[in-house]
């Protein structure tokens, strides 16, 4: 009997721990951060809005399943992941500006990496938590396109890694 007691507080032990490790909880960056964050329930209005159809027709598949869709490319598969030319990253629905290769570094994650956006008024964060895990989504601040996550586990001077999906984005090569 007291063996079965005792596999019994294990047993709710191991799932007390389980449960807590899928707790939500803000990410640890966003308490120094000044960029918009927003929670995935709540509707969002952008300055550019297009009916599903329109977007389908302006992307590739690609693009659509990415931007529109909230998908991920594979790792090291993207068109920007290992590019190392000089330019501006622009989101790839609406032409916004998002990210300068100046803050492009290489993460070893297989998408193109950045420490921050071109300012702060180019993305919107907001809560994900999807696929079992806590994330903070980027998304255009002009038409809402998903581009990827924002991690704190960057170089400085943020110490943030956005991680970006190039299928979100194109590169404007400088001049």
């Amino acid at each position: 009997m007291q063996q079965q007691i005792w596999w019994v507080a294990l047993a709710a032990a191991i799932a007390a721990v389980s449960l807590s490790a899928f707790t939500p909880r803000p990410p640890a960056h966003t308490a120094h951060r000044t960029q918009s964050t927003l929670k995935k329930e709540a509707p969002m209005q952008f300055p550019v809005t297009k009916t599903e159809e329109e977007w389908k027709r302006l992307l590739t598949p690609e693009q659509y399943a990415i931007a529109r869709g909230e998908g991920t490319e594979p790792a090291f598969t993207g068109a920007y992941w290992n590019n190392h030319e000089k330019g501006t990253y622009t989101c790839v629905c609406c032409g916004q500006p998002l990210f300068s290769s100046e803050t492009k570094f290489d993460s070893g994650t297989g998408w193109p990496s950045f420490y921050q956006p071109l300012s702060p008024q180019a993305v919107l964060e907001r809560p994900d938590h999807t696929h079992g895990m806590d994330r903070t989504e980027v998304l255009c601040a002009r038409c809402g396109a998903h581009l990827g996550h924002v991690f704190d586990d960057g170089p400085k001077p943020t110490g943030l890694r956005f991680c970006m999906n190039s299928g979100a984005m194109h590169f404007e090569k400088a001049k």
